[in-house]
């Protein structure tokens, strides 16, 4: 619960607060991996004297490698925003501008190129110290040995806030797409499909949302991958992600996999089903667009989409966020404190307006609306939607939806009928006094799917 709330500062404010709940997020990061490596201990001798030792894992120091390289990152970061706040101030008319002012610029000039050449001399140092450590990683536990859920869940929410960061930096805690079941990533071929899981000709795909990883589908005891498996016979697979990245380059890749999935599917398939929860069933949206367009064989292939609390044209929470960034950038002595305000991963700035394909510039760099996406014709696509209020017309419900995504755009619906999706009314339900997370769990949601998918 500390990480959820954690993560939904971060996801909603463009802000100070943002950036303070993102540095609780890393120290959180840092706490559980130290955490991890110091709460396990294997006894060692030293001559007759018994002394406890770490017992370090090959996840443990690639661990650590990413924290220290996110940690020297933070630094140069802040480094370079107050040097830029300090330049701007200098340099606005009116201020003066003496030699005094040059001398003083020439000296802090000296203070931040240091700054940045200790951190990276302490980050590169300590990233080369753990990488030669990791050269011993044959005599280490491996890194798929199961690891903390706690641990999961601050790498996922990690990778929703700044995941794209990650990957351009090479930090090894940037997130792997992977198909998986029960917590282990499945291998893509006949055998070991056949092997990890209990195939059955009715396959489910489940896609997380936003800073949440495929263990988070179980939640207050409830999954509903795990409910469609008992009550209707479904194999579930579940999809870990980096939420972080933008939606089509996840969309992407995970067409690619799915085609191998089904490809490699060890018994014929009556049936597969789509469940996406908040940004993945945009995910698993932009991924049926991008199959059909590459003529790839799996989009013909499935039967029903349900998406569940998906921001199909957008998050107006996000949207107040990319509102303070020009507001920040209009305001002379706070334009570089506008860094902070994009301090959003590409994901976050997909749930503007639901974005499903590579962003769009108009002629003066300002970011379009994003093209409209059709639902695919030949699939019963279904909308769930809650909200927070107790009856259809409260107001809270009406303006907050369930607290992340309000109901129309769950629904697909827009004022201009060209860009409203189309869901068949048969196929729209809203749940009454529920939030974002509650539509993974409550009984009331497992009951809408089963309704629809009997």
């Amino acid at each position: 619960m500390v990480i959820e709330k954690a993560v939904l500062r971060v996801r909603l404010h463009g802000s100070g607060q943002c950036n303070r709940a993102l540095g609780a997020l890393i120290c959180r990061l840092i706490g559980v991996l130290l955490g991890g490596l110091l709460g396990r201990v294997t006894p060692a001798y030293t001559g007759s004297m018994p002394i406890r030792l770490p017992a370090v894992s090959a996840r443990h120091l690639t661990d650590l490698r990413g924290a220290t390289r996110l940690a020297a990152d933070a630094t140069l970061g802040l480094a370079d925003l107050v040097e830029a706040m300090h330049e701007r101030i200098v340099t606005l008319p009116g201020a003066a501008q003496d030699g005094r002012m040059s001398g003083v610029l020439g000296i802090t000039g000296l203070v931040y190129r240091s700054i940045r050449g200790v951190t990276r001399l302490v980050g590169g140092s300590a990233d080369a110290l753990l990488g030669a450590v990791g050269q011993l990683t044959p005599m280490l536990p491996p890194a798929g040995a199961p690891v903390s859920r706690e641990r999961e869940a601050v790498v996922a929410a990690l990778n929703g806030v700044i995941g794209d960061h990650l990957v351009e930096r090479g930090n090894p805690l940037a997130t792997a797409m992977s198909l998986r079941h029960e917590g282990r990533a499945l291998a893509l071929d006949a055998a070991s499909l056949r092997q990890a899981l209990p195939a059955t000709g009715r396959l489910v795909l489940l896609v997380h949302g936003l800073c949440m990883n495929d263990l988070q589908w179980q939640r207050d005891g409830h999954d509903h991958g795990a409910m469609l498996a008992r009550e209707l016979g479904f194999t579930p697979v579940y999809l870990r992600y980096n939420s972080g990245r933008a939606v089509h380059t996840n969309g992407v890749e995970l067409s690619g996999l799915i085609e191998q999935l089904l490809a490699a599917w060890p018994v014929p398939l009556q049936r597969i089903l789509l469940l996406g929860h908040s940004m993945g069933g945009l995910v698993l949206r932009s991924a049926l667009h991008h199959g059909a367009r590459s003529g790839l064989a799996w989009p013909a292939r499935v039967d029903e989409l349900v998406c569940m609390g998906t921001p199909h044209h957008g998050a107006p929470l996000e949207r107040a966020g990319h509102g303070l960034d020009i507001l920040l950038g209009a305001a002379p002595y706070a334009a570089p404190l506008a860094r902070l305000g994009k301090m959003r991963s590409a994901g976050i700035v997909d749930l503007r307006h639901g974005n499903l394909l590579p962003p769009r510039h108009g002629a003066d760099g300002r970011l379009l609306p994003p093209a409209s996406v059709p639902l695919p014709a030949h699939i019963k696509s279904y909308a769930l939607a809650a909200q927070v209020g107790n009856s259809a017309g409260a107001l809270k419900g009406r303006v907050l939806g369930d607290g992340l995504v309000p109901v129309s755009s769950a629904l697909g619906l827009h004022a201009r009928p060209a860009r409203a999706l189309g869901f068949a009314p048969a196929r729209q339900a809203v749940l009454q006094g529920m939030n974002h997370l509650e539509l993974l769990c409550r009984p009331e949601a497992a009951e809408q799917l089963l309704r629809w998918l009997r």
